[in-house]
């Protein structure tokens, strides 16, 4: 028996190209907004803006949007440890940054950046594996 001509066919459908989320890119770039002004206004300490000071709130927060995107990118392919390291190091490095910039010591801006990104290892350990277990 003859089939009628327009039997429809199956053709191969075009593999999609997944793009990144509004959400995987908004947060690291507010959180880069933060850093920049934060760092911006500690270093200005109420004085009149220079070009030095605002190409330092822009590169850091550039980088730390950067930053912030790649690991939001490699999370999922890493074991929580590694999650919870990563996550802990970018806060601990940022927060010794900005305390950094407040004219205090080299020791000093390293010890509040290693207690800070303690507890957010702690804290991001914690959410992790009570997600995934």
């Amino acid at each position: 028996m003859a089939t009628h001509a327009s039997t429809p066919t199956r053709r191969a459908m075009p593999a999609r190209t997944q793009r990144p989320s509004t959400l995987s890119w908004a947060v690291p770039v507010t959180l880069g907004v933060i850093a920049g002004w934060w760092a911006t206004s500690i270093v200005r300490g109420g004085g009149v803006l220079t070009g030095t000071q605002l190409a330092l709130g822009l590169i850091s927060g550039a980088v730390l949007a950067a930053l912030c995107f790649a690991l939001g990118r490699v999370q999922k392919r890493l074991p929580v440890e590694a999650k919870a390291v990563a996550y802990g190091t970018l806060f601990g490095g940022t927060v010794g940054f900005l305390y950094s910039l407040s004219g205090k010591s080299v020791l000093a801006a390293s010890v509040v950046g290693l207690v800070t990104g303690a507890g957010m290892l702690v804290s991001a350990f914690y959410a992790f594996y009570v997600r995934e277990h």
